[in-house]
Formats: C-alpha cells, sequence, structure tokens
C-alpha cells in the first residue's frame, strides 16, 4: 500500500440495506473521506465492503455506514480486520456483482 499507516477492514452490514441505494451511498462517503476499496451486495440480504485507508478516514466511513442512507435500517454492522489489501487500484472505491 502507497500510504503509509494505512489499514483494511471488512465490514458486513445487516438490516433493510439492499434496494435502498446503501452501496452507493457507501461509494459516496468512501471517496469524500479518500478510501480505496469496494461493496457489493450479499445473497444473504446484507452488503459487505472492503475498505482501506488511514484510521481515522477508515472510522468516519465505518460511521457513515452505521447510518446508512436515508431509507436505510441497519440492524447490525460488524467490522473485522483484515490483511488483505486492496490490489485493484489504490485508489479507488467500486461496486462489485453481488455475491
Amino acid at each position: 500500500m502507497a500510504e503509509t499507516g494505512a489499514i483494511v477492514r471488512r465490514v458486513v452490514v445487516e438490516g433493510c440495506v439492499q434496494g435502498v441505494g446503501y452501496r452507493e451511498f457507501t461509494r459516496r462517503a468512501a471517496l469524500r473521506l479518500s478510501v480505496s476499496g469496494w461493496v457489493r451486495n450479499r445473497l444473504d440480504g446484507a452488503v459487505e465492503a472492503l475498505i482501506c485507508g488511514p484510521p481515522v478516514a477508515i472510522e468516519a466511513l465505518v460511521a457513515e455506514m452505521r447510518k446508512g442512507p436515508r431509507f436505510a435500517l441497519v440492524e447490525s454492522l460488524s467490522v473485522i480486520e483484515h490483511d488483505e489489501a486492496n490490489r485493484d487500484d489504490s485508489s479507488a472505491f467500486i461496486i462489485r456483482p453481488t455475491t
């Protein structure tokens, strides 16, 4: 990772988080905070993200994800330490297909 002190976290969000603009909300917040990574819907109804950036930016993005967009209802959010660096493009944040 080019950024010194960057950390990687895997975030899983459960609740009413699909069909409400949650992935685009997350993508925009990540870009605003200069966090890279990806977000996707999961077949089990959750949203999953892999986020990489400075600890302060990661903390801010997770706080945004806890709130979610206007019509989302976040019931639970888990953050897992992750040692996989985002190797696709260190400055991008993308929406991936559902898995």
